[in-house]
């Protein structure tokens, strides 16, 4: 599918066109780069509870994933334990999954134990800009995963980190801007 045009006559990739919670997060956030520790592990964490759910699912519960991760904070969340971790599995607020709680638990360790930080760390997968003009013109066009995913997921699973897929780290990457996947004919595109 192509661009497709919002009621103010701006032309947007079509998941970013509708609800009012994807237009908003298009518009001003997905694809901008992203740096610093707290805000790349918030996203770390936030499209590994993705993972088989909607975008928007999580999108929506941001507000409250923030508040139980004490505002993704890996030293604080590296310090929850089994009262906190039960807590978080009777939070109806946010996704209670205890496999991906559990892995933002760990994921908060590794990130401690990095001999890099993070955000230098993933920036380091983020492939040679593309020339602009040569942008996707359909969502089909938008790969899934890549070799810089590829490649990113086998250091981060080799470092402790967990649920970090190809897939979700390619997700990453687009969220923060280490590629630009809007479409041709988004008032994004530049």
């Amino acid at each position: 599918m192509t661009a497709v045009f919002g009621d103010d006559g701006r032309g947007r990739c079509p998941w970013g066109a509708a609800p009012a919670d994807y237009r908003e997060y298009h518009d001003v956030e997905w694809g901008r780069p992203v740096r610093g520790q707290h805000a790349l592990f918030e996203r770390l964490c936030l499209e590994g509870f993705q993972s088989g759910l909607s975008w928007l699912t999580i999108l929506r519960k941001r507000v409250d994933f923030r508040r139980a991760f004490a505002g993704f904070d890996p030293q604080r969340v590296a310090r929850f334990g089994e009262r906190e971790r039960e807590s978080l599995l009777a939070d109806r607020t946010i996704v209670r999954n205890r496999a991906k709680i559990d892995a933002t638990i760990a994921n908060a360790r590794a990130v401690l134990e990095l001999d890099t930080p993070l955000d230098e760390l993933l920036w380091s997968f983020a492939p040679e800009r593309r020339d602009p003009h040569a942008r996707p013109a359909t969502m089909e066009e938008v790969p899934a995963t890549t070799p810089e995913s590829k490649a990113m997921a086998k250091a981060l699973r080799g470092r402790g980190f967990r649920f970090v897929g190809p897939t979700t780290c390619y997700a990453l990457m687009q969220a923060t801007g280490m590629v630009d996947d809007h479409l041709a004919g988004c008032w994004l595109a530049g």
